[in-house]
């Protein structure tokens, strides 16, 4: 028969073995936590690398092709104006000529920027010039390499889209069909009616769209489609332009 202290020893011994259970499954449930922690906090971390990486290199990729996006809107591909003007011009100065809507500060002054205005409501027929001043040197020819400082404005309303003064250095390239838009080389070289001009002259040119970019103006030149253009050009030096090399056998 069982007595009470037996009883009760019984009863001591259930409880310590209840709370050594609960000890035991506190302790596993704190290494769980601990270890859940821990994992979520290196996902974490590897998250973020992975999304720096991701930025980093996608900006990398981005970076050249935005280097890259530039489209040259001098009158001819071969053209070379530099970006960073190497030398600065005062504005022209003296007597202002009009020609066709079309009005130059300082016509005659060759030492400087001339400033060019434009007003029209029609376009040019054909090509259309006048000089302001006659050269006395060598006459332009397809065969030549040009020299000149050059603005050219749109027309109709006069905004000034490029300036070798404004890029603070001549720029350079051959006269050849192809070379350059036909209104520009045909307003130097000279066409029917169009005498060529010489070395040293100061002209102005009207194009029609035509002869100009057309429909299809470079991108980034703030041409609209199909504008007639003018030019106001003076020729600086003329060179032969060195023949085209054989194709490789």
């Amino acid at each position: 028969m069982t007595t009470n202290k037996q009883r009760r020893e019984a009863s001591r011994r259930l409880l310590e073995r209840q709370l050594q259970r609960r000890q035991e499954q506190e302790v596993t449930r704190k290494r769980r936590t601990l270890i859940a922690t821990i994992a979520g906090t290196v996902i974490l971390a590897v998250a973020v690398v992975i999304v720096v990486i991701a930025v980093s290199g996608g900006d990398k990729k981005k970076k050249p092709a935005a280097a890259n996006n530039t489209t040259p809107t001098s009158p001819s591909a071969s053209g070379s104006p530099s970006a960073t003007p190497s030398t600065s011009y005062p504005p022209a100065t003296g007597a202002s000529v009009a020609f066709n809507g079309v009005t130059v500060k300082g016509a005659a002054d060759l030492k400087g920027a001339p400033g060019v205005t434009s007003k029209s409501s029609t376009n040019p027929p054909k090509l259309e010039y006048k000089d302001l001043v006659v050269g006395k040197g060598d006459a332009a020819t397809a065969q030549s390499t040009a020299t000149i400082q050059y603005v050219g404005a749109l027309y109709k309303n006069g905004t000034v889209f490029d300036s070798s003064w404004q890029h603070g250095q001549t720029a350079s390239f051959p006269l050849a069909p192809g070379s350059v838009i036909n209104g520009f080389s045909q307003g130097i070289v000279g066409t029917t009616g169009v005498p060529p001009m010489k070395v040293g002259g100061r002209r102005i040119i009207i194009m029609p769209a035509a002869l100009g970019y057309g429909a299809s103006p470079p991108q980034g030149s703030n041409i609209p489609a199909n504008a007639p253009l003018v030019f106001v050009v003076d020729l600086k030096n003329l060179a032969a332009t060195p023949a085209s090399s054989p194709p490789a056998s």
